[in-house]
């Protein structure tokens, strides 16, 4: 079986310009445009996002926790300095930061469209 290389993600998003606003003025992601105006990739580091815009589609707010979309490893050292920027941004935040039994430290937030990413890092051994 093939090992998987590269991860990227595909979003449905009511409202596009929002989102992208998010990703880049909240999250830091580079926004890229392609020749559909429906579409945006949105980059940062090894993460591509494609986002869709979809104003008919479900809300992701309606999917309850099934808008878990991402699990995202950052840096120990960057963590703590990260999720301070997302607070004072004005960000959702649906799980606070803390440390997790099983290794990580990580905080949950809630995007603009209403999809949750969960942003972590590996704790030292």
């Amino acid at each position: 079986m093939p090992k998987i290389s590269k991860t990227r993600f595909v979003i449905a998003v009511p409202d596009l310009k929002s989102s992208a606003a998010f990703y880049r003025d909240v999250l830091g992601f580079t926004v890229h445009t392609i020749p559909d105006p429906r579409f945006l990739f949105y980059t940062s580091g090894a993460c591509t996002i494609f986002a869709g815009q979809c104003p008919d589609a479900l809300p992701p707010r309606e999917l309850g926790d099934h808008s878990y979309f991402a699990y995202l490893e950052i840096q120990i050292d960057e963590i703590d300095s990260f999720y301070a920027s997302v607070v004072a941004a004005g960000a959702e935040i649906c799980k606070t930061i803390r440390d997790e039994p099983w290794g990580m430290r990580e905080f949950g937030l809630v995007t603009a469209d209403g999809h949750r990413i969960m942003y972590a890092a590996q704790k030292a051994a």
